[in-house]
């Protein structure tokens, strides 16, 4: 961008000017005036312009160095003042509409996590009226007026073959089939605002790959393991959705040695499956995944054998994905993945058995916070679209 776009040019290239500095802020976090001009390619001056124009909408503010000093010791000794986003200057929702779950997460202009919620719910017994009412409603509830007002739009995410408009075409887990979700939601809203709507495990690895201080590079397949098993690819910093949005969803297949018919991969590793076999050989009256993953942490020998199993269909499944797509890096997110650092060992022990030496082995990682995954990417997605060219900020000008 030109140095002109900061003064005097027309209003939105100013505006594209102020939204790759919030897009620098929210990657590097605070910045000298010169850093950012630097980033920006423009002159101090005009770079100036920019900063005045994002401070006076309350969206950027100064640093003091004494303030920046105590809060941040890696700039310690730096004079001068620096800028930052104001976090609180903007909301963004997210939800994830689970199986058994609902999950809502609030983040802020600088994408942290400000509020969470899990609710119960049984999303076999709700239609999808009903299951968008109380996600919209538990959403909002308690949303004070003043952060209703900063709020910048809500993301949902489903686990479910669906558009880039929001439009499901099934949920099998849900029992939905053909369903308008985004209009759905937008109709259960208490005031307008922007909707996206999305599949878990692509929001999921939106999330995931969201603000990351360096630019992302490779392949990386992100796993969301509940009651069933969704997947993600994000490709050279980009979500890699295929032609139908069906990218990476490998959840579906066959698993040799399950039976017959052999069982698809999400009906190995997912939660109700662990669950069933679990309450064959546990003694607790309710027997819960979390005595499960005790048990196992115990060493617990039926348990243990369940467990096994689960390490073998992953590394099946891993291998299968990798030889399409590469991966050098996987992460597994949902409640299961908690079972992994426990399995890690057996998992790549499986790996090495079943493919070929040749075959590099990607790096596998659980996510740090499982519960709130999918939930967290719906938020990013109205928080990257807000820092991006689909900027409500940009509306009235031609993009």
């Amino acid at each position: 961008m030109s140095e002109a776009g900061a003064i005097g040019a027309p209003r939105g290239i100013r505006q594209r000017n102020e939204l790759a500095a919030m897009r620098a802020l929210h990657r590097f976090g605070r910045l000298s005036r010169a850093e950012l001009a630097r980033i920006l390619g423009l002159n101090r001056s005009s770079s100036g312009h920019i900063i005045a124009g994002l401070a006076g909408d309350g969206l950027v503010r100064e640093v003091g160095a004494v303030e920046q000093a105590r809060t941040s010791p890696a700039h310690a000794g730096r004079p001068g003042i620096m800028i930052e986003l104001v976090p609180e200057a903007a909301a963004f929702l997210g939800v994830e509409i689970g199986v058994e779950h609902i999950t809502v997460v609030e983040i802020d202009l600088a994408s942290r996590i400000v509020a969470r919620k899990v609710f119960p719910f049984a999303g076999r017994e709700s239609d999808v009226e009903t299951a968008v009412r109380q996600a919209v409603g538990m959403a909002f509830d308690g949303l004070a007026p003043a952060r209703l007002a900063r709020c910048e739009g809500i993301g949902v995410a489903v686990p479910a073959q669906m558009d880039r408009r929001g439009f499901v075409r099934i949920a099998p887990l849900l029992g939905w089939e053909n369903v308008p979700l985004a209009d759905l939601v937008r109709a259960a809203l208490p005031v307008p605002m922007p909707v996206l709507a999305e599949n878990d495990a692509n929001a999921f690895a939106i999330g995931a790959s969201h603000g990351r201080s360096e630019p992302q590079s490779g392949v990386t397949l992100h796993l969301v393991m509940e009651s069933g098993v969704g997947g993600g690819i994000i490709a050279d910093g980009s979500l890699f959705r295929g032609a139908h949005g069906l990218a990476g969803e490998i959840g579906h297949l066959r698993v040799p040695g399950t039976g017959e018919p052999e069982r698809t991969l999400e009906e190995v590793l997912g939660l109700e499956c662990i669950l069933t076999a679990y309450r064959t050989v546990s003694p607790a009256a309710e027997p819960s995944f979390a005595g499960f993953l005790a048990d196992v942490r115990d060493r617990v020998p039926g348990a243990v054998a369940i467990a096994e199993g689960w390490a073998r269909a992953l590394a099946f499944g891993l291998i299968q994905a990798c030889r399409i797509i590469d991966a050098d890096r996987i992460l597994l997110g949902g409640s299961v993945a908690a079972l992994y650092p426990l399995m890690a060992a057996r998992v790549l022990h499986h790996i090495q058995a079943i493919q070929e030496p040749s075959f590099p082995v990607p790096a596998i990682e659980a996510n740090d916070d499982e519960t709130v995954g999918p939930a967290f990417g719906a938020a990013c997605m109205l928080h990257r679209r807000y820092l991006s060219a689909e900027s409500p900020r940009l509306a009235d000008d031609a993009v």
